[in-house]
Order: structure tokens, then C-alpha cells, then sequence
């Protein structure tokens, strides 16, 4: 076996996992193989062993499964998938009823097929440390937990007590799980743990020389009730239409693992293992699992190794940030950098202005205290870290400057020309802007290298991504050190070339801008909605232009007609930015913040919005004929379009970037995998073909040059 180490000795079985080259373990071919050795050789030994350790080499205890190759598989493999899975769990079942008790030693993490390496185990004793997380978060990733997880939580939870931890991918901590009877010792971190671990399990095994498995028992029960009993069936009654609302259809996982759940309760232990494996093999040779895989893991990681990090300059972290604007965006900011330990100096016009940007911490951090969630004397440390101010010297020796000011270049420049003389001596300034090219604002600064674009997303507290633009000027160094920032502040970054809007606000853009113009059509504000809901976007394309108002469209329209004029050129605008303009400038609806927009916004508490009764007078044309396939078409299709011209003109440089950047900035349907998993999950011929019906009906919003197709084919990705 080469990756697990096996020894037999005075009666005592010890499997150390120890996957050679890896500096995890996990449930690769090799690794496969050796399972079933190891099955064959306890088999061998049995009469000599008194008992079986499940340990690792590790620091943690086992990663689970290879994801690389579950990226090969493809539908016509499903058959050897499934044979492959009852293999794993047959080889699991020896183990588990030999007639010998089973330890598990979790020295470290164990999470998805590695948790279920653990439940191998009659008995399990963790290391106490909150570091170590445990649990089967494969519904992330399009999974279900198909080495006898779902089967094993259900039994040892019950149905509704194990839903959290299988629908829902919770993970938990080692206190947690002693609390749910998933561990049942702990021992205190510390050089002696490991081997304090074995000494107990010795222990156990000598007064438990019959160990096996709570529902091995004639006389087991499941906890709170079978599917049948009234209570269960009740809210199962209830379930799905819940998850369906969720999911909306689109994430198979947690509709599988439900009907897994429920479905593996009626049946012996041995069938519900069974119809856990081909429900497993369904899920693995899909689509949706190679998206979700390919996105939220190896995108992921990418990002996090820091592959978008350019240069080889030294890890940065800034021990004190300015920010000029105290508003929305500056205040929530200094929330997330102080919440990190980075001093804050919140600037703006007034003493008043700047304290109100602190109030916003100050109610933040109190919804936290009240919840229990946040120590009185956190709070009180993380708002001494915010120093708000209308003086411009207390910006004094800062590391990073990052202005916020409204989108305004003159405004930009000056504050800009004002603040930079203040930095530190290799420090850096950054613009927070959403749309303006940033080697255009870069003119004002005195080192236009260590000039770069920060773009944070509304609410800055809550939205996980943030957008780094390099202007034309911007060096290794800057781009390296604005990288670390975000990190630093526990955001993920993303690294893109300059263009008007950038990657994320251009491909934004056309998701609202489809909506609008199809409303221009005269098709019912309603079904956009529905269908921009439907595809799975977090809010309909009118409802967000409402939230960020049709008066900043407006403002960006006209900004991009000036910058044209200014070069000698004409901008025309879009369908859909002729309708905004229509909607602000004619109808007097500037969006949510000023009354009303696309929706009326009724004062009422607990009254819901609705949209505004005029737009089927207005725009809706009874005769124009749509479907629902064509209108969630549009819009998924016409932001992937423009993901993939950003790649073809080097705005983008990574499909990492483009997948992360789309479901976290812009709320593509995490169900792709992002916009370019989109593509490549339906295939590019399939894609290139729907683009072209689409553009022949819609516009050149959807076609496809030569230059964009070759792009396509240049990034995919291959595993």
C-alpha cells in the first residue's frame, strides 16, 4: 500500500492515511486501491487483532475526495462511477463490522469524504481545537456525501437533526461535535495530544472488545422518528417546497440529498447505501457538479494561492488606511479594516460627515454585542481603530490612501492631488471608482505606478469580492500590495486591466441594461422579473436598477458621452440606456432612494413593493410576442458574452478571475460555476450557435467575432 501505512502489533491495528507527495489525503485512485488491500489484510489478520486506529501522517486527518478526477468523468461513466462508490463503502463496511472496535483519531480536519473516513470509527476522539473543522460540505460543490455520510448522519442525528449538516454543508468544530454525539472524547491541544489520543482509544478498546455501530443494534431507533411517524411526515410534507424555493430548481445536490435522507430510512442499511451511491453517480457525472467543483474549489484556491498576484514583491499588510468619504462606501470600509486590526482614518468634508461614517461601525458592532456574537470590549477596540476627521494631515504617514468620493474625475483629481503628498514613503493610492478608467485618473497622481483601482461592492460589510484594476502605468508592486490588502481585510480579490466600467460594473451593466431594453420591447415588466429570478439572479434586472438608482445610470451614460466627445468620438446609447434616461428625465422615477423607479416603494411597515402601474401603459405591447426560455436566455447569455469579450480584449487575463468575479460581484447563478463555466459546462459549439439565434433576433449585444471565439477556446480549462 502506498498510501496507507498499516502495522499489527500485540493485537492493535494502526492505519495511518499518508498520501506520498500530498500534503493531504484524499480518496485518489491510489488511495482506492490501497482501501481495498487494507480490507483484505484486516481480513487476513483477524484473529489477531484486538482492535483497529484510523490516524494520519498529516496535520490534518483526511481532505476526501480527488477532485481533479471527478472533473474527467462524463455521463457514459456513470455505471463504473457507481461500481466504483459501492467498492469504497464495501471496504468501509469491513472494517466497521469485523467484530473489532474501530478508533478514529482526528488529529486534525476532516471534511466531506474525510469525515466520512471518520465515521468509519465505533468511537472517535478529537484534538480540541477550534482550528479543526469537521463535516460534509459536499452540497457546495454539487455533491452529496456518498461514502455512507448521508446515510450514517441520518442515523446518528435523525432526519431533521441531520439536515443543517447535509443539505445545508454546516461544518462544526470538535466542542460541537462532542455536543452531537459525532465525537465522543476530546483532549487538549498540546505536544501529548496525539499520543493522549491513543492512549484513550487503547482504553476504549479494552472495555469495548464488541464494538459496532449504534444501528448494528436490534434495538436501535432512529432519533425523532421514522418518515413515516406523524411529526417527521409532517414537515416533510412541508420540505421540499421549501427547498424548491431555495434552489429554485437549479442546484440538484440538495434536492438529492433530501430524497436520499428520507428514501435511505425505509430500507436496510445495505440498500440505503446502495441508493446513496447511485445518487452519487447521477450527481458526479452532471453538469452542475463539474461547474460547481470547477468554481468554488480550483477557481477558489487559485485565487487564494495567489496565482492573479503578479511580481515577487514581499507580503504587505497595512497598519494604517485613509479614506477620503465618509459615506456608504467609505464607512463601510473602515468597518472591515478595523474588524482586521487596521487603523482607520475615515475623512471627509465636516467633523459630522466623518463621525456619522463611524456611527455606521458603532451600529454594526452593536447588532453583533446584542446577538452574543461580539464581546462589549471587541466592539469597544475595533471603534477606537476609526479615527473620523475633516483634518487632511491626520491622513498623515498612512500605507494606503483609497478615495471614495463621488464618481467625479475633477472631484477624483483633487482629492487625489490633495491626499497622495500625505502617504507613507512607499505607499500607494488607490480610487474606489466603479465605472471611470483608472489610467485616466491616474493623471492627477504624482506616481501614476503606484496608482491602482479598489473597487468594493455595496454593502462593503457583507459582499465578499472586490475588484483590482491596474491602470496603464500601475507596477508589479502596486497590483502585489493591493492583492495582500484584500486579503488582508478577508475579501477576495480579483485582478483585471483597465476599460470603462472595468470587468465586473461592464458585465453588470448588460444584465440591467437586457432587462431595460426588453421592457423597451414592450414585454411585461413581470416576466423580465420572473425570468431574471428564474435563471437564478439574485433580484429581477429592473429591482436592481432601482437599488443602485437609474439616476447613477443616467450619471454614467452621460459621463461616457462626454469622454467620447472629449476623444472626437460619438457614443450612442443602448437600447436599455435610452429607457433609463426616458425613466428619470421624463417620468421623474430616479430609483428606490428617491422615491420610486421601476417599483413603488410604499412607506407602510411591512408592505411590499410593487411595480409601478404605468409601465404596462408605458412600454408593455400586448402584441410583441416572448417566452421564458428566451427571456432567461438573454440575460445569462448576454453577461457571459461580455465576460468573454473582456477576456478577448485583456481586461480580464484568468477564467478564475472571470468565474469568482461574476457570482460574487455581479450575482451570476452560482449553478454555472460563472460566466465562463456557463460556456463551458454546455459546451462551446452549443454556446456559439445559441449566441448567433440570439444576436440574428436581439441585436449584436450577443455575437460572437472571431477574436471573442478564440479567446473561448484559448481559456478553457483542462483537468
Amino acid at each position: 500500500m502506498k498510501t496507507i501505512q498499516y502495522q499489527l502489533q500485540d493485537g492493535i491495528a494502526t492505519v495511518t492515511f499518508d498520501e506520498p507527495g500530498s500534503p493531504v489525503n484524499t480518496m485518489c485512485a491510489q488511495w482506492n486501491d490501497d482501501m481495498h488491500a487494507l480490507a483484505a489484510q484486516v481480513l487476513q489478520d483477524k484473529d489477531a487483532i484486538r482492535g483497529i486506529l484510523l490516524t494520519s501522517a498529516k496535520s490534518t486527518f483526511f481532505a476526501g475526495a480527488d477532485l481533479k478526477a471527478t472533473m474527467r468523468i462524463r455521463p457514459k461513466d456513470a455505471a463504473a462511477v457507481f461500481a466504483q462508490i459501492e467498492q469504497i463503502k464495501h471496504d468501509f463496511r469491513t472494517l466497521e463490522t469485523l467484530g473489532k472496535p474501530v478508533v478514529s483519531l482526528l488529529g486534525g480536519t476532516a471534511l466531506g469524504g474525510g469525515w466520512e473516513v471518520a465515521l468509519i470509527g465505533h468511537h472517535r476522539i478529537a484534538i480540541d481545537d477550534r482550528k479543526i473543522q469537521f463535516g460534509l460540505p459536499e452540497v457546495t460543490l454539487g455533491l452529496l456525501p456518498g461514502a455512507s455520510g448521508v446515510t450514517k448522519m441520518t442515523r446518528h442525528l435523525g432526519l431533521m437533526g441531520a439536515q443543517p449538516y447535509l443539505v445545508e454543508g454546516k461544518t462544526f468544530g470538535p466542542a460541537q461535535a462532542k455536543e452531537l454525539g459525532l465525537v465522543h472524547a476530546l483532549v487538549a491541544p498540546g505536544e501529548n495530544a496525539h499520543a493522549e489520543m491513543r492512549t484513550q482509544a487503547l482504553a476504549w478498546i479494552a472495555a469495548n472488545p464488541s464494538a459496532q455501530h449504534p444501528w448494528e443494534a436490534k434495538d436501535y431507533k432512529v432519533p425523532g422518528g421514522l418518515p413515516s411517524s406523524p411529526k417527521v411526515a409532517g414537515m416533510l410534507s412541508i420540505a421540499p417546497a421549501m427547498l424548491a424555493k431555495q434552489t429554485r430548481g437549479d442546484y440538484p445536490a440538495p434536492e438529492a440529498i433530501l430524497s436520499c435522507m428520507v428514501e435511505g430510512l425505509q430500507v436496510d442499511l445495505p440498500t440505503a447505501l446502495r441508493i446513496e451511491s447511485r445518487y452519487l453517480a447521477k450527481l458526479m457525472t452532471g453538469v452542475n457538479a463539474r461547474a460547481m467543483i470547477n468554481t468554488f474549489f480550483f477557481n477558489m484556491n487559485a485565487i487564494k494561492s495567489g496565482q492573479s498576484r503578479p511580481g515577487t514583491a514581499a507580503r504587505f499588510k497595512p497598519t494604517k488606511v485613509g479614506l477620503l468619504g465618509a459615506g456608504m462606501m467609505g464607512a463601510g470600509i473602515a468597518y472591515v479594516q478595523a474588524s482586521k486590526s487596521i487603523t482607520s482614518v475615515l475623512k471627509d468634508v465636516s467633523q459630522e460627515k466623518a463621525d456619522a461614517g463611524k456611527a455606521y461601525s458603532a451600529k454594526i458592532s452593536q447588532g453583533l454585542v446584542d446577538k452574543g456574537r461580539m464581546a462589549p470590549a471587541a466592539q469597544e477596540k475595533l471603534l477606537a481603530l476609526i479615527h473620523p476627521t475633516a483634518a487632511l494631515h491626520d491622513l498623515q504617514d498612512c500605507d494606503l490612501i483609497i478615495e471614495a468620493v463621488f464618481e467625479n474625475r475633477e472631484l477624483k483629481a483633487r482629492v487625489t492631488q490633495e491626499a497622495e503628498p500625505l502617504l507613507k514613503a512607499g505607499g500607494f493610492f488607490a480610487s474606489n471608482t466603479s465605472t471611470l478608467p483608472i489610467s485616466g485618473l491616474a493623471k492627477a497622481s504624482t506616481a501614476p505606478n503606484k496608482f491602482v483601482g479598489i473597487h468594493f461592492f455595496s454593502p462593503v460589510d457583507k459582499m465578499k469580492l472586490v475588484e483590482i484594476i491596474r491602470g496603464k502605468a500601475t507596477d508589479d508592486e502596486t497590483v502585489a500590495r493591493a492583492f495582500d490588502y484584500v486579503q488582508a481585510i478577508g475579501k477576495i480579490p480579483i485582478v483585471v486591466n483597465d476599460s470603462r466600467g472595468f470587468f465586473t460594473s461592464r458585465v453588470f451593466g448588460t444584465f440591467v441594461m437586457e432587462g431595460a431594453a426588453m421592457l423597451g420591447e414592450g414585454i411585461p415588466a413581470a416576466a423580465i422579473e420572473n425570468a431574471g429570478m428564474q435563471c437564478g439572479m439574485p433580484v429581477g434586472p429592473l429591482a436592481v436598477l432601482d437599488e443602485t438608482a437609474l439616476t447613477l445610470s443616467v450619471h454614467v451614460m452621460d459621463q461616457t458621452i462626454a469622454d467620447f466627445a472629449a476623444d472626437g468620438k460619438t457614443y450612442v446609447p443602448t437600447p436599455g440606456e435610452a429607457l433609463v434616461a426616458q425613466m428619470v428625465r421624463q417620468h421623474q422615477r430616479p430609483g428606490r432612494a428617491g422615491g420610486g423607479g421601476f417599483y413603488d416603494y410604499p412607506t407602510e411597515k411591512g408592505a411590499k413593493k410593487q411595480l409601478w402601474p404605468q409601465l404596462k401603459a408605458l412600454y408593455e405591447k400586448p402584441d410583441v410576442a416572448w417566452t421564458i426560455t428566451d427571456l432567461k436566455d438573454r440575460l445569462l447569455y448576454r453577461q457571459a458574452v461580455e465576460t468573454a469579450r473582456c477576456l478577448s480584449e485583456n481586461v480580464l487575463t484568468t477564467v478564475h478571475d472571470a468565474n469568482i468575479g461574476s457570482i460574487f460581484a455581479i450575482g451570476f447563478p452560482a449553478w454555472t460555476g460563472g460566466a465562463m463555466q456557463f460556456i463551458y459546462g454546455m459546451g462551446i459549439d452549443a454556446f456559439e450557435s445559441r449566441c448567433a439565434e440570439l444576436a440574428s433576433h436581439y441585436g449584436p449585444g450577443f455575437a460572437l467575432t472571431d477574436a471573442v471565439k478564440a479567446a473561448i477556446r484559448k481559456f478553457e480549462p483542462v483537468y
